[in-house]
């Protein structure tokens, strides 16, 4: 009989199974792990694939691009930034997000590996960022503003402002439309002139700039997660614009605003500014040379797709932009249509219906020949009224126009929030829907800022500064443009100096790739890192068709320079002298070393040469 060892022994080795075992778990975690790698770079794909898209529907397309095309003649404008965005527009941005997958470094440590010498690039692009984030803080706080307001009921930019001590300045409000008064008068306590200085700031601006930037700064340290707030932010801004636009389109003289927006005037094109301004703006609503496209394909999630997502964000952003230009032209085709003897019209019966309930007394009613004159002529007849009288006529006055000339009201950076404070109004519940505007408006803005912050905190602190976030600090001095004359100089560095510094780095970048570095050797490296040969037709397009276009733009840029028409400014006129305008406002042209002097508005500017100060707008 076989001992129990001998038959232990004899038994199948169990060995080999807790090897085996062993082996399919074993895989069945690199399997698992695997699964979760690709899994999770597909969700890292997608999640920075809408981060991109989100930061193309910018605040940039809701206010700079409708002011852009309202100042350079509607359609002319629209077709010419199409071309520059399908000419270099969407090139450029495909290389940058190509070419962080390729080196995965920051925008400045990334030109100091392809062109060393040319390493000042990137500290350019923080330049930039630096002059960006600076005045786009204060837009912020020109939401948040409006924000604040949007409690109130009713909304306090439907009428004239109830004034204490009646003069012929507050007559004002009635030459142009109480909307386009509450942007200069209420949110901006608007200066006459440049030339004032920054003497006093204006105290609901400053207390906003604090609570941005405070906010900025929390955001940034503690490091936040705003992706999918920015992303929900950003859909919900198109939705709300789309209403806007379903409700704008029932106004008076919709369709031919419209009509207006996308005439096309060849004559335009002759401009070098329109030239100037369509392709800087290009430039300015992709991102492009201030490393933010970079610094948002930080990490590496494959490239094969950038093409179609550089499309779909310059898609996206025409989009946003057409919609919300569609949007501005709208409102002021209604301002036009209901301006001058229509407004007068509109102001008489109103005044006839308030004097039969009582509200107001018979000394208030008009002279019954009064629609039959002019429309100056109902503002002198109100000018000659008891002061107590005046306060309330011109309180119960229709929000609209007594003054039109030639369909025109006002420009510049506060276009867009006179335009929109204007649709929300006309909604049942208003305030409701002024509060959601804003509230998005704010909140969009204050995500694209922080995308235009990393592209200054990584590199500082990757490089020179690893220590100290603090730097930001050194934002404090945005509250310049919170003081009185702070929207003019707002308007001249996003007119003058922002584009003409992003396309001279984009220039420099450009000729650094294809030239410096080697378009073809630029091909072949990244091919081999992605893992599949890109277009032939890359090379020619970055060699022969961006490069030519942005040193055109530079050349263009240079020239305007020194063109003998001085820049300028849009200004804010109150007064009810000669020059002021239909919309209240007056194009202001006043040399760049004219910055610094403090003179009256019709002083010469030297004093020996032709005077440079106030002028009419149209």
């Amino acid at each position: 009989m076989e001992s129990f060892e001998e038959i232990a022994d004899e038994e199948v080795p169990k060995e080999p199974r807790i090897y085996v075992s062993q082996s399919l778990r074993r895989l069945t975690r690199e399997i698992l792990a695997t699964k979760t790698q690709n899994c999770f770079t597909q969700t890292k794909r997608t999640e920075i694939t809408m981060i991109q898209i989100a930061f193309s529907i910018g605040l940039d397309s809701i206010w700079r691009f409708p002011y852009l095309c309202h100042r350079n003649g509607g359609g002319s404008f629209i077709l010419v930034y199409f071309f520059m965005l399908l000419l270099f527009g969407i090139p450029l941005l495909y290389i940058e997000m190509i070419m962080e997958q390729w080196l995965r470094v920051d925008n400045v440590r990334i030109w100091k590996q392809l062109v060393p010498w040319l390493g000042g690039i990137g500290y350019a692009s923080i330049m930039v960022c630096i002059l960006v984030s600076l005045y786009n803080s204060v837009i912020i706080v020109w939401s948040l503003s409006y924000l604040s307001h949007s409690f109130d009921h009713p909304l306090p930019w439907n009428e004239c402002p109830l004034v204490k001590n009646i003069n012929v300045t507050d007559l004002s409000c009635l030459r142009t439309v109480s909307h386009q008064y509450f942007w200069y008068h209420t949110t901006l306590s608007a200066s006459g002139h440049i030339e004032e200085g920054v003497k006093a700031l204006v105290l609901h601006l400053t207390l906003g700039i604090f609570a941005a930037w405070f906010l900025l700064f929390l955001i940034m340290i503690t490091g936040l997660k705003v992706s999918i707030p920015m992303l929900i932010f950003s859909v919900f801004l198109l939705y709300i614009l789309l209403c806007l636009f379903i409700r704008s389109l029932f106004l008076e003289g919709a369709i031919a605003s419209l009509r207006r927006m996308v005439t096309i005037e060849l004559s335009a094109w002759a401009s070098l500014d329109l030239w100037r301004q369509a392709g800087s703006h290009v430039l300015y609503s992709l991102g492009l040379g201030m490393g933010t496209i970079i610094n948002l394909s930080s990490c590496k999630t494959g490239g094969s797709n950038y093409a179609q997502v550089a499309s779909l964000m310059a898609l996206v952003n025409l989009v946003t932009s057409l919609l919300a230009t569609s949007i501005i032209f709208i409102v002021l085709g209604f301002w036009a249509a209901t301006s001058g003897h229509a407004c007068v019209e509109k102001g008489v019966s109103k005044l006839m219906k308030l004097i039969d309930d009582g509200v107001l007394p018979q000394d208030a009613k008009p002279p019954e020949n009064i629609l039959l004159q002019p429309p100056l002529d109902y503002l002198d007849w109100i000018s000659n009224l008891p002061r107590h009288l005046q306060d309330q006529v011109i309180r119960f006055s229709p929000s609209c126009s007594i003054k039109a000339q030639k369909e025109k009201f006002m420009e510049g950076p506060g276009l867009a929030f006179a335009a929109f404070s204007q649709v929300v109004s006309l909604f049942p519940a208003s305030s409701l829907w002024a509060i959601l505007f804003f509230l998005t408006l704010a909140v969009t803005e204050l995500s694209t800022l922080i995308r235009i912050l990393e592209g200054i905190v990584v590199p500082f602190q990757n490089s020179i500064f690893r220590n100290y976030p603090q730097l930001l600090s050194g934002f404090l001095g945005s509250f310049v443009f919170t003081s009185r004359p702070g929207s003019y100089i707002m308007s001249l560095f996003d007119d003058r100096l922002v584009p003409l510094t992003l396309i001279t780095i984009v220039a420099f970048q450009n000729v650094a790739l294809a030239w410096i570095y080697g378009a073809k050797r630029f091909r072949e490296e990244i091919s081999s890192e992605l893992g599949h040969f890109l277009w032939s037709f890359f090379t020619f397009l970055l060699c022969y068709m961006t490069l030519p276009g942005l040193l055109a733009l530079l050349i263009i840029c240079l020239i305007q320079l020194y063109q003998r028409v001085p820049p300028y400014y849009i200004a804010w006129n109150s007064s009810v002298s000669t020059h002021f305008t239909s919309g209240g406002t007056s194009r202001t042209t006043l040399p760049l070393n004219a910055l610094k002097s403090h003179c009256p508005k019709r002083c010469p500017w030297p004093p020996s040469s032709t005077s440079h100060g106030l002028s009419t707008a149209w």
